[in-house]
């Protein structure tokens, strides 16, 4: 099975919305949202610092800040604030790259694997498969 957690932002007739969209259908329109293995430290800056009519220098700090503690706080939230600033107009800033608090390249630049897992340049990897069979077995001990 495949889900996603989305967060969900943008302009319409009504004015600026940002909605949380979970993977069982669930959806709510909140003032600010979070959604991932680090939500709960993001969650925190958010709860402590966010106060309506922020400029957009200041809800671009808060937003780094809560993607920071994500990071920092949760081995899988990655190492890139990554910002999207969405105005009332339409014109929208994507800031890929904003910050990289946790820069992974160094570390793995450093890593040489194992020659037993390099691929050999050229060579297809190939798909394995395992086929099991199952005999004298009834449906409770399978």
């Amino acid at each position: 099975h495949v889900s996603a957690a989305l967060v969900l932002g943008g302009v319409d007739c009504t004015g600026p919305g940002l909605y949380q969209i979970y993977p069982h259908g669930s959806t709510a329109r909140l003032p600010y949202v979070t959604m991932g293995s680090g939500s709960l430290a993001a969650m925190s800056v958010f709860e402590t610092r966010y106060a309506d009519g922020l400029d957009e220098a200041a809800a671009v700090s808060l937003v780094k800040d809560a993607i920071r503690a994500g990071i920092f706080n949760d081995l899988g939230s990655g190492s890139n604030v990554d910002i999207t600033v969405i105005k009332t107009g339409g014109d929208a800033t994507v800031m890929r790259g904003y910050e990289t608090p946790n820069d992974t390249g160094p570390l793995r630049s450093a890593y040489e694997r194992p020659r037993a897992l390099k691929p050999a340049p050229g060579k297809a990897t190939a798909v394995l498969s395992t086929v099991v069979e199952v005999a004298d077995a009834d449906a409770m001990q399978l």
